[in-house]
């Protein structure tokens, strides 16, 4: 009786491996709250695509290191800029980056890794595999200085650099699990009746490895954000706009002299959508994992 009932109750989405993710997903508290607060971050970020709201962040609109109160909720930093106007439009400038480094880095790096799984043992898989130990090799900051000088303060140097590092992990990923799926019978049967390689490749494979892409992507965001900061704090990052790591980078004289809103708030946010973001990033690893979907 329990195992009818328990049947019943089991939502017909759960008949495919992804709806059994999703179904699994939900189920996941941690999961579901950490999606919640990640989406409220992606509401303020949309606000300011929008023109809503933080538009006034470079705006002089109150005395040096203001109280907080009614006027400035957080109070103003050391040329008397609002310190949550700073905050919200820096919220759009993480999702920036981190959305465009990690769709960018993690569709290069599913590409390079197919092929290079396809083939193996090949001159192709040795060319990506000495790049990617060739990339490995290069400190990541010391790339991204040598990417920034060579650009002359283009905007983008920091996303340029990032994407050509962090689609290497990617790849190794998409390369074990392309060569053990292109002994599969489906994979035989497509090479049986004549598909071209890039055909089999890219419609019959690939899509077999979108669970690894998407936990991938996550992985890449929260890298590139974090990433983001710290560049943006030693003067490599955010040319045009202000981040979480400027404001951080500004807060080093209004810590001395006694003043902490500053660095206490872009701390407080960056901390949130990072801690956040890891465990949906978690909670979508242990939904996705095909040992536990297949269970």
């Amino acid at each position: 009786m329990n195992t009818l009932t328990e049947s019943t109750t089991l939502p017909r989405e759960s008949e495919s491996l992804w709806g059994k993710a999703l179904y699994k997903f939900r189920r996941d508290r941690t999961g579901m709250i950490s999606l919640g607060v990640v989406t409220f971050f992606f509401v303020i970020a949309l606000g300011v695509w929008m023109g809503l709201w933080g538009q006034h962040w470079s705006t002089i609109e109150g005395p040096m290191w203001a109280k907080p109160g009614a006027e400035h909720w957080l109070g103003t930093n050391i040329i008397g800029q609002d310190i949550f106007q700073r905050a919200i439009f820096s919220t759009k400038t993480a999702f920036e980056v981190g959305m465009v480094v990690a769709i960018l880095s993690t569709i290069l790096g599913g590409i390079l890794g197919a092929l290079s799984g396809y083939f193996a043992n090949s001159w192709v898989d040795e060319v990506i595999l000495w790049l990617m130990g060739v990339l490995d090799s290069i400190p990541f900051y010391l790339f991204v200085a040598a990417i920034a000088f060579a650009l002359q303060g283009y905007p983008y140097s920091m996303h340029i650099a990032m994407i050509a590092t962090f689609w290497t992990t990617t790849a190794r990923l998409v390369r074990g699990e392309v060569i053990k799926l292109k002994n599969f019978e489906f994979v035989e049967a497509a090479r049986a009746i004549g598909l071209p390689r890039n055909q089999i490749i890219f419609r019959h494979i690939m899509p077999n490895t979108y669970h690894i892409l998407l936990v991938q992507a996550t992985i890449v965001f929260v890298s590139a954000i974090k990433s983001e900061v710290i560049l943006s704090f030693l003067g490599l990052g955010v040319v045009d706009g202000v981040s979480w790591g400027l404001m951080i980078a500004e807060s080093t004289q209004e810590v001395q002299a006694g003043h902490y809103s500053n660095f206490l708030t872009a701390s407080l946010f960056l901390f949130v959508l990072v801690m956040a973001f890891n465990m949906f990033s978690d909670s979508l690893q242990d939904a996705l994992d095909p040992k536990k979907v297949s269970a």
